[in-house]
């Protein structure tokens, strides 16, 4: 398979923009994806759970590898900055996935620990095998520049005794690194001391956050050098349609579209 040299481009700017802090509110289709660029975004990492929304279905690998590599395939078409793909588990064929993920144009992954059968987690080696046939498929696919961000959920999920996740994080760490993981993405922790830890090992560290948690610099301060939010913004953005609807069904008045992007603005962003 032959990758377009715009698509190798973008890789190789993830990557450089990964030696360095990089804050990444999700997005879930084009139009979010546009909106975030203009705002100032590098880069795009998608949300799988947003995805999922978008189309009616639950967050948690309910939505189907193809409607996911459907999505991805118009945010890279609206956007001109590179672009990460929430894959989930996999979607059972890690190396099919991410040969889909190289042919419609995205430049990186977030390839999760969890099984979506029952909510346990592959095992360090298990998962290390998982990241290896990425690392493959994307060097026979052309584009061996793939970024591949390793999500554990030890923390999420709040796997095993919680005096040991520390520890079960910095094995995986080892071993998805050894594997070919570019970084490691620990959801569910906020708890800077823990953060600096997993720091120090072999692989950049990603943090989501949100309300109530560290900020941006106070996560970078610990070592942290991928901010993310998940399903953040999609929520935000869901609020604000339930709060006009509300307005509007309830008052019959229109305070709660006050704030919006105004018309021209927004279809700018699509109308060339």
């Amino acid at each position: 398979m032959t990758v377009d040299a715009k698509t190798t481009e973008r890789a190789l700017r993830l990557r450089k923009l990964g030696e360095s802090l990089l804050v990444l509110p999700n997005a879930w289709d084009a139009g979010s994806a546009a909106v975030i660029v203009a705002a100032g975004a590098p880069a795009i990492a998608t949300t799988s759970g947003g995805v999922a929304w978008s189309i009616g279905r639950g967050d948690g690998q309910h939505a189907t590898r193809a409607e996911m590599l459907e999505a991805a395939a118009r945010i890279v078409a609206a956007v001109d900055v590179p672009v990460s793909v929430d894959v989930e588990g996999g979607y059972e064929d890690v190396a099919a996935t991410v040969r889909e993920v190289v042919a419609v144009g995205a430049v990186g992954i977030n390839l999760e620990d969890s099984k979506a059968s029952d909510g346990t987690l592959y095992t360090p080696a298990e998962q290390a095998g998982r990241i290896r046939a990425a690392r493959g498929a994307a060097a026979a696919a052309g584009l061996p520049e793939l970024v591949i961000n390793a999500r554990t959920d030890v923390f999420l999920f709040g796997i095993g005794e919680e005096s040991g996740r520390l520890a079960d994080v910095l094995a995986r760490v080892e071993a998805y690194a050894a594997a070919g993981a570019d970084g490691i993405f620990v959801p569910g922790l906020l708890d800077l001391e823990a953060l600096g830890e997993i720091a120090k090992g072999a692989l950049p560290v990603n943090a989501m956050a949100g309300p109530g948690g560290p900020s941006v610099a106070e996560l970078a301060g610990a070592g942290v050098r991928r901010v993310s939010v998940g399903t953040g913004v999609a929520q935000s953005a869901y609020a604000a349609a339930r709060a006009a609807a509300v307005e509007l069904l309830g008052q019959g008045t229109y305070g709660s579209l006050g704030g919006s992007l105004d018309y021209s603005t927004l279809n700018g962003l699509f109308v060339k």
